[in-house]
């Protein structure tokens, strides 16, 4: 992750952000004239708290403005995706919000206290990413094929580990269209559903690729599959859920930038334009693939026309698996 997240610093910080000051808020003000806050709905440390923190640097050196992150924990990251959704839109509130909290949330939680597509200002996404399946090396299950065979043998008796309402979902789904029924056990972030994996405490994990690579190159995890239409570049070896024999099974995590609804469209299509341009440099689609990030990059409009794919497909998951969040 750390890899990833200087990665990231490097692009942006390779080419100068400083035009995005010419942007105006609509008033005809230059932007940004003061400090810019990026909310995060995670604790400090995670994945998106520190690719938020490298992109806040950037920004800060290039604008010569300040830009903070300011974390807000809580409510599955709904905390901080709220505070930004009734901010001013002016420019000086943006969010990195994960696909859990934009296209899951809605759809799990009762009394969901924001609209995904009606109150943001989609920037661009800042990274996609497959999830995997892997297990303990002492599992005897040694692909996805063994791994139903075994778990349909001993219905709810085995369990996956997991992080986040993505892959809740994603496992759920993968129950679903599998036939089988492995329970679901939640732990407070994907890195603690891992290491009880290596440790042999849990017996099935579900997480993203980025987190798991490491762990599977040390032999500390054995991996079955990845969750995309795709081979993950950064496992080419590894296959696909669906080729392993789950037809049709596609899930993925991603990171998006937005603001507040009603933002100035300059400041938003300036944002997008620039991180869009260097996150796409070459030199950094090369070292995102190696790390197991496919850089499938959108507009601000390529965002919008996401987001509610993203939303109903999730809906109908959580209704086939009769999902329910207190």
């Amino acid at each position: 992750m750390r890899r990833v997240c200087w990665i990231v610093a490097l692009a942006l910080a390779g080419v100068g952000l400083a035009h995005a000051q010419a942007a105006s808020t609509g008033s005809g003000q230059a932007w940004p004239v003061k400090p810019v806050r990026i909310m995060v709905g995670y604790v400090p440390g995670g994945g998106v708290d520190t690719t938020a923190r490298i992109v806040a640097a950037a920004l800060t050196e290039h604008w010569g403005s300040q830009v903070i992150v300011e974390n807000r924990p809580g409510a599955a990251g709904n905390i901080a995706t709220e505070i930004t959704a009734k901010a001013a839109p002016d420019g000086y509130t943006l969010l990195v919000g994960a696909s859990g909290q934009m296209t899951i949330n809605p759809v799990i939680l009762p009394k969901h206290p924001y609209d995904t597509v009606r109150d943001f200002a989609a920037i661009t996404t800042l990274a996609q990413f497959p999830m995997v399946i892997a297990v303990n090396p002492s599992f005897p299950a040694k692909s996805i094929a063994e791994l139903i065979a075994l778990a349909r043998a001993k219905p709810g008796e085995l369990a996956y580990s997991h992080g986040g309402a993505t892959h809740q979902v994603a496992a759920e789904m993968f129950n679903h269209m599998s036939g089988m029924k492995m329970l679901v056990v939640v732990y407070k972030g994907g890195f603690p559903a891992l290491v009880d994996v290596m440790g042999g405490q849990a017996q099935v994990n579900l997480g993203s690729l980025i987190q798991t690579l490491p762990h599977m190159s040390s032999g500390r995890v054995r991996a079955l599959a990845t969750s995309g239409a795709k081979r993950a570049a950064a496992a080419p070896d590894l296959p696909t859920i669906a080729e392993a024999g789950v037809t049709g099974y596609e899930a993925n995590n991603f990171w998006i930038i937005g603001a507040p609804a009603k933002t100035p469209p300059a400041v938003i299509n300036k944002l997008s334009a620039e991180m869009t341009r260097y996150l796409k440099l070459p030199e950094t689609l090369k070292r995102f693939e190696a790390e197991g990030v496919e850089t499938d990059i959108l507009t601000p409009a390529g965002v919008r026309r996401m987001l509610p794919v993203e939303i109903a497909k999730w809906r109908n998951v959580a209704k086939m698996a009769n999902i329910r969040t207190e």
